[in-house]
């Protein structure tokens, strides 16, 4: 669903098998922002300086509208991409991976590259824990005094939490709404206080 979001839930390291003598070493980890990735792919660098390649892809934002990839060295178009395309492939967002190479003696030809690095990010996707993000939106209700306990009712039968509440002539109530509840929840308080409640959305 699009108001629904795999992200990784920990950074995950993982070796896959060794293909002609080349190790093959997949570090994954959460990132938001480019910075964040940057500082991860240098911390990876950093542990297996004597690698011959680090080739790496990001991918970031709900939608994910924002990527980058790198082949580091490798023949253009051999790792990073089809790094990339694993990290679309598995739905996830929010995600730098590195695949550290350590060459084994034998050339793997730009296909054998394309799966070399493809198929060990794949691999480590397959097992690394992910968790699922529901988007939503701050919504601030304003409703009469008479009306609290009707609205207050029907959050808590919905396992909603006002973040704050504040009384003055009339109560405002601010809370995080799943996106894909938030028109039937505003028609369901409007139905229940006859309409005298008002929604605002924070941007």
């Amino acid at each position: 669903m699009e108001d629904e979001h795999l992200i990784p839930a920990a950074e995950f390291r993982y070796e896959a098998p060794t293909i002609k003598g080349s190790r093959f070493v997949v570090d994954l980890g959460p990132a938001s922002t480019p910075e964040e990735a940057e500082a991860f792919l240098e911390r990876v660098r950093a542990v297996a300086p004597g690698a011959t390649h680090h080739c790496w892809a990001w991918r970031l934002g709900r939608p994910s509208d924002r990527f980058r990839s790198s082949d580091d060295g490798e023949p253009s178009g051999s790792a990073g991409r089809p790094i990339l395309m694993q990290l679309e492939g598995h739905g996830v967002t929010d995600i730098v991976c590195v695949v550290t190479r350590w060459f084994g003696g034998t050339k793997l030809g730009v296909g054998g590259l394309m799966r070399a690095y493809g198929g060990s990010a794949g691999q480590a996707l397959d097992r690394a824990p992910t968790r699922t993000v529901v988007e939503t939106v701050r919504l601030h209700i304003t409703c009469p005094y008479q009306d609290a306990g009707t609205i207050k009712g029907f959050l808590s039968h919905h396992n909603l939490q006002p973040a704050t509440e504040s009384y003055g002539e009339s109560i405002v109530l601010e809370l995080d709404v799943p996106r894909r509840d938030q028109a039937a929840l505003e028609s369901e308080l409007r139905d229940r206080t006859a309409g005298r409640v008002v929604f605002r959305i924070q941007t």
